[in-house]
């Protein structure tokens, strides 16, 4: 979401370095109960990916990077149909009752959803978006620890209950010193961002109910007459969503909220529940179990609370990605056993909503949105080794790599967990992670490359996966005799495989009768060590920038992205991250001392 029509705000500067300090001092340190999160939840879409997340979990213990004495849990979603995040939060609200009993209810919890994989960025596919590295801190924050971060001040002034979040979004905010935000009323309590009602139409919306207060400030409780999702403008009016602004409003309004617009909504972002109504919820579970529809925990469960909530919600598929039978009837039975129920609203009038889950949105906040850049403290150069500021250009971003001093970074690219050899050029707009390139390479704009480690037929393999920035990963076609219409680089699939001397046929793995994708399709070389499998996927496109041709090894076994995330060795791509992380610390120790 883009925040370069607004300055950047000194207050939410101050206020998220506050927060950022307060998150060092524990960092790594044991914290006392009520002092932080006694748990912390992070789903995943199954237990490949419950594997990985746990992996890089007790990684990150083992280095000191997160807080001591926390339980972290990770919890899959069961193999099956797609269940939702809604229907995470029930699993996961099931598995804490099981192994806590009645401790649960003492217990302050935050729940990450971070289930999925990412095909908007694929960068993190493998290893998860909420383990999405970011340009800040020694070493570096992922996603997990900016939440963590973000919400540092919340567990001292909540009741006992469960705060949901998601795992792509940042959330800054900023409020009086002699005020605290609270989670201690019954029911739900959702946080709200002044929003543009362009921007409102692809998110949660608050439908507050009057006030008599003449004057607003910067933190508010409200409560909620009716929550909408995703609506139009239309439908916000005639609700009466829309608020005015007055002259000289003394609030001031974040990214989402336009200072130039007269007129503004409440947007979503977390909610808390507290221990009664997940109680609630768990009933709710055992009556509709096991699910086998996909619910959303914001559009499902808030629609049906607040007086002036209806079951009209129940029948609009609008926003569902795959319709299904049930689950009009599963609504249904959310909306009567959930009606009712408090909607309570923190209006946070100076705060910006940031989200991160598409390539474009990862690029442009990590290189040209200069707001966040202040406001967060990102860093050009984070935990790496770089050239002078002359060949990396200000506007690009390098985080945890070595990058030879004769290289060139332009404006707009973002290198992470790589090794840049003598004299590569990495062109504007692209994305390097987890590469290891050899000397006197070219990257042209607009290239998505993305090394891993893969365990197939018997052994180890190592693949690297290049795109167009701007490719569409979930577009599919019925057949491969349809693969004209799928574009890679901006190119024909079916050209691209002509020139790489290829078949059609072999892009499609035997017994798959799905449609194909470039998720799906069998493109990605694998070659025993991860500087051949870079030379080799830059050669690949070499061809199709030259329109000349290019053929692989006969031996090499083609894979899809599908297949790489399927069978990706985490132990081996975080070993080369230690290996990163060692020569950095060697590199800088080096130069301290000759200094």
């Amino acid at each position: 979401m883009s925040a370069h029509q607004i300055s950047p705000d000194a207050s939410l500067q101050k206020a998220t370095k506050e927060k950022l300090d307060k998150f060092n001092k524990i960092r790594g340190k044991a914290v006392q109960t009520g002092e932080f999160w006694d748990i912390v939840v992070i789903t995943a879409a199954d237990e490949k990916q419950k594997l990985a997340y746990e992996q890089q979990i007790a990684e990150k213990l083992r280095r000191k990077e997160l807080p001591l004495w926390v339980q972290y849990h990770v919890f899959a979603d069961p193999p099956g149909v797609k269940i939702g995040n809604g229907g995470s939060t029930l699993y996961s609200i099931q598995h804490l009752q099981e192994q806590y009993d009645d401790k649960l209810s003492t217990f302050r919890i935050l729940l990450i959803h971070a289930g999925g994989y990412s095909q908007r960025l694929p960068s993190a596919s493998a290893l998860g978006k909420i383990f999405t590295t970011l340009p800040l801190g020694d070493p570096v924050y992922q996603m997990l620890e900016l939440k963590l971060v973000m919400y540092i001040d919340f567990p001292s002034h909540m009741e006992p209950g469960i705060l949901v979040t998601c795992a792509d979004d940042i959330e800054l905010y900023c409020i009086k010193e002699n005020e605290t935000i609270r989670f201690d009323r019954p029911g739900f309590t959702a946080l709200a961002h002044p929003s543009s009602l362009t921007i409102a139409t692809t998110h949660g919306v608050f439908v507050l109910e009057p006030t008599v207060e003449s004057e607003h400030g910067v933190l508010e409780y409200r409560s909620c007459h009716s929550f909408l999702h995703k609506p139009n403008t239309k439908t916000m009016y005639v609700s009466g969503a829309v608020c005015k602004k007055v002259k000289h409003d003394p609030r001031s309004f974040g990214e989402l909220g336009d200072n130039s617009a007269d007129e503004f909504v409440y947007t979503d972002s977390t909610y808390y529940i507290d221990h009664l109504t997940a109680k609630r919820l768990l009933v709710l579970f055992k009556e509709i179990g096991p699910l086998d529809c996909e619910i959303d925990a914001y559009g499902d469960f808030l629609q049906a609370l607040g007086p002036g909530a209806t079951s009209a919600y129940t029948r609009n598929t609008a926003n569902v990605t795959k319709e299904d039978a049930k689950l009009v009837e599963v609504r249904e039975k959310i909306f009567f056993l959930l009606k009712g129920t408090p909607l309570n609203v923190i209006v946070l009038n100076n705060s910006k909503f940031y989200h991160i889950g598409t390539t474009q949105e990862y690029l442009f906040h990590f290189t040209a949105d200069l707001n966040l850049r202040a406001e967060l403290g990102l860093l050009p150069k984070a935990f790496s080794i770089c050239p002078n500021d002359a060949a990396l250009n200000v506007s690009a971003c390098v985080i945890h790599s070595l990058v030879d001093p004769s290289c060139t970074v332009a404006p707009g690219t973002v290198i992470e967990y790589s090794i840049l050899g003598p004299n590569v050029t990495v062109s504007r707009n692209s994305i390097i992670s987890g590469c290891w390139i050899a000397g006197d390479t070219h990257i042209p704009s607009n290239t998505f490359m993305h090394s891993l480690s893969v365990n197939v037929s018997g052994g180890k393999k190592f693949v690297t996966v290049v795109l167009g920035i701007d490719d569409n990963l979930k577009k599919s076609v019925a057949s491969v005799a349809d693969i004209v219409d799928l574009q890679f680089f901006g190119t024909s699939l079916l050209m691209c495989v002509d020139l790489w001397g290829l078949s059609a046929s072999d892009l499609v793995s035997s017994g798959d009768r799905s449609g194909l994708s470039l998720w799906n399709a069998r493109i990605f070389p694998g070659f025993p060590d991860l500087q051949s499998s870079v030379t080799a996927s830059l050669k690949m496109l070499e061809a199709l920038h030259s329109k000349s041709s290019y053929k692989l090894p006969k031996e090499v076994q083609l894979l899809c992205l599908q297949e790489i995330i399927n069978h990706k060795d985490i132990g081996e791509m975080l070993k080369f991250r230690q290996h990163l992380y060692e020569e950095i610390s060697r590199h800088r120790a080096a130069v301290w001392s000759s200094g």
